[in-house]
């Protein structure tokens, strides 16, 4: 398994980096958590014809701002984006004109899936809402023998501590910087998500955003 950091950014683009987008890629298939800034870059690591799973936590626009940048690659596999439950709508209006090109025109074939309880999802990953201002999934997926917990935009709750559990690596955000915090923009702070990995158990901690 291999796992590249495309972006780590929050909120916006700088010289030194992306918003988050993360590529994992195993010997089935091809994951991808969000679409920030970094999403561009993906073709530089999709060479083959293995499936492409695109899982989108939210819509803020720094985890999907890089979906414009669709109408470049030309995936002969296709490509199946999942987002949460209720956000078709959301979807399609920011993938059309006259935002970027629309979904019908792209070279990719592209299969949007709202995830949900009875949502046949062809990689082991199990989904939750986190804490954060507006409806935003955390993701733990089970692949090739290793447990990966991506928890993005989030302050502190059950969820995520469920989500993180025992996992082999753990990637959350700290945008606070150390010691802040607010609960009207429920975030994580270094020290906050230090927490969060010691009391779930998780093996390695990976911080973005």
């Amino acid at each position: 398994m291999k796992i590249v950091f495309l972006g780590t950014n929050g909120w916006y683009d700088t010289k030194t980096g992306n918003t988050t987008c993360i590529l994992i890629e195993t010997k089935r298939e091809f994951v991808i958590l969000d679409a920030g800034g970094g999403f561009y870059k993906i073709d530089r690591y999709i060479r083959t014809r293995k499936p492409v799973y695109l899982f989108l936590s939210h819509f803020h626009l720094d985890h999907i701002i890089g979906l414009h940048t669709l109408a470049k690659f030309n995936f002969l596999q296709g490509m199946d984006i999942y987002i949460p439950k209720g956000t078709e709508k959301i979807f399609t209006t920011i993938i059309n004109n006259p935002y970027t090109m629309p979904i019908r025109q792209l070279k990719t074939g592209i299969r949007l899936n709202e995830l949900n309880k009875k949502s046949n999802v062809p990689v082991n990953v199990e989904f939750r809402k986190l804490k954060h201002f507006s409806l935003c999934y955390g993701f733990r997926f089970t692949l090739e023998g290793k447990t990966i917990s991506y928890c993005p935009d989030t302050g502190i709750c059950k969820n995520l501590l469920l989500l993180a559990k025992n996992a082999d690596l753990l990637v959350t955000e700290c945008s606070y910087k150390s010691g802040k915090q607010d609960e009207n923009w429920p975030h994580l702070n270094p020290e906050s998500a230090a927490r969060v990995a010691r009391d779930s158990g998780a093996k390695k901690l990976a911080l973005i955003h």
